[in-house]
């Protein structure tokens, strides 16, 4: 406000001033602006999120993990919880993940490493709700039966009329072991007389959406809609309906992901079950989808040392979906190939050197 009591910006312009302010019409694009350059850790954020840890406060995180690099370096892992082992691990990654952080945040004051852990969250968080909006739309066209209509129409945008709200949602929403066309079940999941908790897991997590009660590992994790969102999310989303290539594209090839990680399986779950609910907002706290408590139920498993030969056999099959040119390490040569003769040879001349050792 001037002396005079004029607001600058109401009041008329002298007509040195009209002169001097350059000219500028509605229909004219103006002066372009300069382009903002955003911070790589958020880039690197975004990764984190989908790759590595889903929901992970990330200032606790790193403030953790720099205090057991520095306070705790000479003991061992097992003088760690378990949690702070898990945690430990994760942060581990995380500075595997971003070259250079480890240096950068040993250089850095306090307040310099708060900065970076919100730059990271940030990504994280952008990420997931970019997901979150994607598959939102994408999942219906993925449950709709080829050259067929869902009756009622669900909206791609809209989820109100999704969840146990309508016939095909609620079939794969249905937690395994409960029978969905079972009349009274159906009532009571509608109406929320049965509250469906995180780690009861639905069977849209399955092959085929078939629940084996005796054999609960046969066809889990293996559902074609589940694959169809790791695309859409970390290949491309054109990349749903056409045959795998033999090069990486997307988000994978954008971060240098080569083969699938376990907690890329769980975040694409818990993105395709929360895509399937008529519940609006992805939040953590929401105790009505208990999305965090479903990711961290799947991703118990798959890391648990116990079940790790269907975990390896699950993740082989994964990468087999999702990158065509992954190889088993355990995979044999063709027999009578040249790679497979190198190896011949390469055994005989070991054996034969261990032969005059042991004469000798």
């Amino acid at each position: 406000m001037s002396e005079s009591g004029e607001d600058e910006h109401t009041r008329p312009l002298s007509s040195s001033s009209a002169r001097k302010r350059p000219h500028s019409s509605a229909l004219e694009l103006g002066p372009r602006k300069k382009a903002t350059t955003q911070d790589p850790l958020v880039h690197h954020g975004r990764h984190f999120g989908r790759a590595i840890h889903a929901f992970c406060n990330i200032q606790t995180l790193i403030v953790n993990g720099l205090l057991r690099m520095s306070e705790r370096m000479n003991e061992p892992d097992e003088s760690l919880t378990a949690e702070e082992r898990r945690e430990h691990m994760v942060f581990r990654e995380l500075l595997r993940q971003v070259p250079g952080l480890e240096k950068r945040m040993m250089e850095s004051s306090e307040e310099d490493v708060i900065i970076i852990a919100e730059l990271i969250q940030k990504g994280a968080n952008g990420a997931r709700a970019d997901d979150t909006k994607g598959i939102k739309s994408a999942v219906v066209d993925w449950i709709t039966p080829k050259g067929q209509a869902l009756n009622p129409h669900i909206h791609r945008n809209v989820k109100s009329g999704r969840g146990f709200n309508h016939e095909r949602t609620g079939a794969l929403l249905c937690p395994a072991g409960l029978d969905w066309s079972n009349t009274e079940i159906k009532a009571k999941l509608v109406n929320g007389q049965i509250q469906v908790a995180g780690d009861q897991w639905p069977l849209m997590l399955y092959a085929n959406y078939s629940y084996d009660a005796e054999d609960p590992w046969n066809g889990l994790l293996r559902s074609g809609l589940l694959v169809n969102a790791f695309k859409h999310t970390f290949t491309s989303p054109s990349s749903v309906d056409q045959e795998p290539k033999a090069t990486r594209s997307g988000n994978a090839r954008i971060h240098g992901m080569r083969s699938v990680t376990k907690p890329s399986i769980a975040y694409i779950a818990t993105q395709v079950r929360f895509a399937l609910t008529s519940a609006q907002v992805f939040s953590r706290t929401d105790h009505v989808t208990d999305s965090e408590r479903f990711y961290n139920s799947i991703l118990e498993l798959l890391e648990d040392p116990e079940e790790k030969d269907e975990v390896d056999q699950l993740m082989t099959w994964w990468n087999r979906q999702i990158f065509p040119v992954y190889a088993d390490p355990e995979r044999l040569p063709s027999k009578d190939s040249a790679l497979a003769r190198i190896r011949e040879k390469r055994a005989a001349l070991l054996i034969g050197g261990r032969k005059l050792l042991s004469s000798g």
